[in-house]
C-alpha cells in the first residue's frame, strides 16, 4: 500500500493523472457530440447530469478492478491487457462509419454518454487501478484531478497531443512500465520473484517499456504504408473565388492547425506573392485527427461529420481572414487523417499541388529530434518542394 505524502505516493499520482489524459480524451469528445443535436440549454443539462454519472461510475468500477487485481492471475491478465491497450496506442485509429442515431432528447443523450464512457473506459479502468495499487485515497484523488480536466479540456488536450506525439508514445510507456510491474506483483508470483528473482521487479517494467515501443513502432510503420494508400476523406472543400482550379496554375499548399505558428507560413505567403510570375493558386488545409474507433458505436455520422467541419473551419479561421484581409483568394479543405504528415503528402499528390508552405512551430534541432515533427514527416514523404518558415 502507498502511504500519503511519500515520493511514491506523487509519483502514482503523477501516473494516473498521465493515464487519464492519454485514454480519456476521445471519451470527453463523445460526451459534447452525443448532445449536440440538442437545444443550448438541453446541452449543458445533458453534459452535466451524463458527465456526472459518468464519473460516479468510473470511480465505482475503478475500485471495483483495484479489489479484482488483488486476486492470483488477474494482475498478469492484466497486465497482457494493458501491454496491447498501449500497443494500441501508438497504431492509426481507423475513421469509423458511424452507426448509431442521433440523441434527440436529453434522456436519450445522457444514456449515449454512459454507454459510451463504460465501453470506451475499460482501457482507462484498468490502467488507472493497476497504478494505484490499492490505495483508495490515491484512486478518488488521481481522478478527481483528471477527469474534469479530461472533460472541460477534451479538445485542447487532443490537439496538443496530436501536435506532440511524444505525449501519446510517454504515455504508451507508462502503460508498457504499469503492465510489466503489474505481472511482477501479481499474488501468483510474488514470493517466488521475491524469493528467487527479485530483479525481475527492475526488469519486467523495463520489458513493458521495450515491448510496446517496439511492436507498437513496428506496426505502426505498417500501418502508415496503408495510410498512404487509403483515399482522403474530405469533410470541406470550397472555392473563395471564380476562375480558380485551372490545371496550369502553380498550386501551393499551406497546412493550417489553428496555432499562431502555422500563421507565420500565411505571413510567409503574403511576403513572397511578388516572386510568382502569376500568382499562385492557394490551398488552405487542415487535417483534423480521427477520433477513437468506438465514438462511431454511440455517434451518428452525421454528427461526427459535423465536428470534423466545425473544428476544422475553426481552425482555419485565422488563416482565411488574415488571406480574405489582404485580398488574396484561397480554397480551404478540411480533411480527416490520424498521421498529419502522412496526410499532408497524400492530399498534395491527389490535388495536383506544386509547392507546400509550413511552419515548423519554431523547435529546436534537439527538440525536433525528441518530439518528432510533422513538417519533417511532410519531407519525408512529399512529392514536391517543400519551404518551412520557423
Amino acid at each position: 500500500m502507498i502511504e500519503f505524502g511519500t515520493p511514491a505516493f506523487w509519483l502514482a499520482l503523477l501516473q494516473i493523472i498521465g493515464v487519464n489524459i492519454v485514454l480519456s480524451g476521445d471519451n470527453a469528445v463523445v460526451i459534447a457530440l452525443a448532445a449536440r443535436s440538442l437545444p443550448p440549454q438541453q446541452q449543458k443539462k445533458a453534459i452535466f447530469w451524463g458527465s456526472s454519472a459518468a464519473v460516479v461510475m468510473r470511480i465505482i468500477l475503478t475500485i471495483v478492478a483495484v479489489e479484482l487485481l488483488k486476486l492470483p492471475v488477474l494482475k498478469l491478465i492484466g497486465a497482457l491487457l494493458l501491454l496491447w491497450i498501449a500497443v494500441q496506442l501508438l497504431l492509426p485509429e481507423e475513421d469509423g462509419e458511424g452507426g448509431a442515431e442521433t440523441s434527440s432528447t436529453m434522456v436519450a443523450a445522457i444514456r449515449t454518454i454512459l454507454i459510451a464512457d463504460l465501453v470506451m473506459s475499460l482501457d482507462n479502468v484498468i490502467g488507472v487501478a493497476a497504478v494505484a495499487k490499492g490505495s483508495l485515497l490515491l484512486l478518488i484523488i488521481g481522478l478527481a484531478i483528471s477527469i474534469p480536466l479530461v472533460i472541460f479540456a477534451s479538445t485542447l488536450l487532443l490537439k496538443i497531443m496530436e501536435r506532440y506525439p511524444v505525449i501519446i508514445t510517454l504515455g504508451a510507456a507508462l502503460l508498457g512500465y504499469v503492465a510489466g510491474d503489474m505481472a511482477a506483483t501479481d499474488p501468483l508470483v510474488v514470493a517466488w520473484i521475491e524469493a528467487n528473482a527479485a530483479w525481475l521487479h527492475t526488469a519486467l517494467p523495463v520489458a513493458g517499456v521495450v515491448i510496446v515501443i517496439g511492436l507498437g513502432k513496428l506496426l505502426a510503420a505498417r500501418a502508415e504504408a496503408e495510410e498512404e494508400e487509403r483515399p482522403l476523406v474530405e469533410i470541406e472543400g470550397a472555392a473563395e473565388a471564380s476562375g480558380m482550379g485551372g490545371t496550369t496554375v502553380h498550386k501551393l499548399l499551406l497546412p493550417v492547425d489553428g496555432s499562431d505558428a502555422s500563421l507565420r507560413a500565411v505571413d510567409r505567403l503574403l511576403t513572397m506573392r511578388d516572386w510568382y510570375r502569376e500568382a499562385p493558386e492557394i490551398h488552405l488545409l487542415n487535417v483534423q485527427h480521427v477520433l477513437h474507433k468506438d465514438v462511431s458505436q454511440f455517434v451518428s455520422p452525421e454528427d461526427i461529420k459535423g465536428y470534423y467541419h466545425d473544428e476544422g473551419l475553426k481552425d482555419l479561421a485565422a488563416a482565411r481572414a488574415r488571406l480574405d484581409s489582404a485580398g488574396v483568394p484561397c480554397q480551404h479543405h478540411v480533411v480527416i487523417g490520424e498521421l498529419a504528415a502522412e496526410t499532408i503528402a497524400h492530399f498534395a499528390r491527389e490535388h495536383g499541388i506544386g509547392q507546400i508552405l509550413m511552419c515548423t512551430h519554431g523547435r529546436s534541432a534537439v527538440a525536433d529530434l525528441v518530439l518528432g515533427s510533422v513538417a519533417r514527416g511532410v519531407l519525408q514523404h512529399s512529392d514536391v518542394p517543400v519551404t518551412l518558415v520557423r
